[in-house]
């Protein structure tokens, strides 16, 4: 009996993966002429697509206007009770929510340019746990605003005299403690139409701050890189060089610089998901920190809106 049972149950399970198997070549067929039939229409829309491309490069060469918003929104939640292998925080919940917003307004003209970023990052994070007497609320742990304005003069097609402005402080806590404004002025290259070099060998870089004995304002050589590209797929990557060396010989050294970059993904409509990660050197804001090293960073992962 349990030889016959055993027998009739391989026949149904043979006969299931036998259907299965039909069912999967079925379908395979269908889209092998489901993408037969889309041969002829891709070859239609192709060139299409390739025209409306070259009319939207030959619009960005047009002189005006042009502006451009993004957005960058985290969260983060994450609570333990009674959690054993988390040692003293085995009750405890920790939230983090983060935000970066960066946009520009450029005017470009045939013999002049006028171009305008700001950039804000903020960042709060809460941890309570059964050891603390009180909730302290959110503290933050981002809180970057740089603003800029370069304004050029073309001698050739690439290259223009010019002059910037470019500011950088935070705004949750010590404002302007320290704050960085740069006024200077040089030459500007353009060699394609997202990619910005800045060199401005006069520059006076002034910071402000309470901390006098360690924040020293000094003249040097302001430079800045901008580039931005758009992928395949939906994929943006911008990103920001600011530097300034100083010509005075001072310890700590008076240099400063931040590199940021911004990788987003497009998934529909201008929302999707991005990337912002932030590298500083600065030796003056080292000594202050106490620590051996020689850069700080930051990264905000989270959904995106791009205007």
């Amino acid at each position: 009996m349990k030889i016959y049972l055993t027998g009739c149950l391989c026949v149904l399970f043979y006969g299931f993966l036998l259907s299965q198997s039909q069912t999967i070549d079925e379908l395979r067929a269908k889209k092998a002429e489901l993408q037969e039939k889309m041969t002829p229409l891709k070859a239609q829309i192709d060139p299409i697509q390739s025209e409306l491309q070259a009319i939207d490069n030959a619009i960005a060469k047009l002189p005006g206007w042009y502006t451009g918003l993004a957005g960058l929104v985290g969260a983060n939640f994450l609570t333990r009770h009674n959690w054993y292998a988390a040692g003293n925080l085995k009750n405890s919940s920790a939230t983090s929510i983060s935000g970066s917003f960066n946009g520009f307004v450029n005017l470009i003209q045939e013999n002049y340019f006028w171009r305008n970023k700001g950039a804000l990052s903020l960042g709060w994070q809460r941890l309570k746990t059964d050891g603390t007497a009180e909730d302290e609320g959110f503290k933050p742990v981002a809180d970057i605003l740089n603003v800029s304005s370069l304004f050029g003069y073309n001698l050739k097609k690439i290259i223009a005299v010019s002059a910037l402005g470019e500011y950088r402080t935070s705004v949750i806590e010590n404002f302007n403690n320290p704050g960085y404004l740069d006024i200077g002025a040089g030459v500007t290259i353009t060699p394609i139409k997202d990619l910005v070099f800045v060199v401005h060998p006069a520059n006076f870089n002034k910071i402000f701050s309470q901390e006098s004995s360690s924040f020293t304002s000094s003249f040097g050589c302001k430079f800045v890189g901008d580039y931005s590209v758009k992928f395949i797929k939906g994929f943006t990557w911008k990103s920001n060089l600011s530097g300034f060396v100083s010509y005075n010989n001072n310890n700590p050294a008076l240099h400063n610089g931040t590199w940021t970059n911004w990788i987003t993904f497009n998934i529909i409509k201008g929302l999707g998901v991005g990337l912002e990660h932030g590298l500083r050197m600065s030796p003056q804001e080292r000594v202050l920190l106490n620590t051996n090293s020689t850069t700080q960073n930051y990264f905000v992962v989270g959904l995106s809106y791009t205007l």
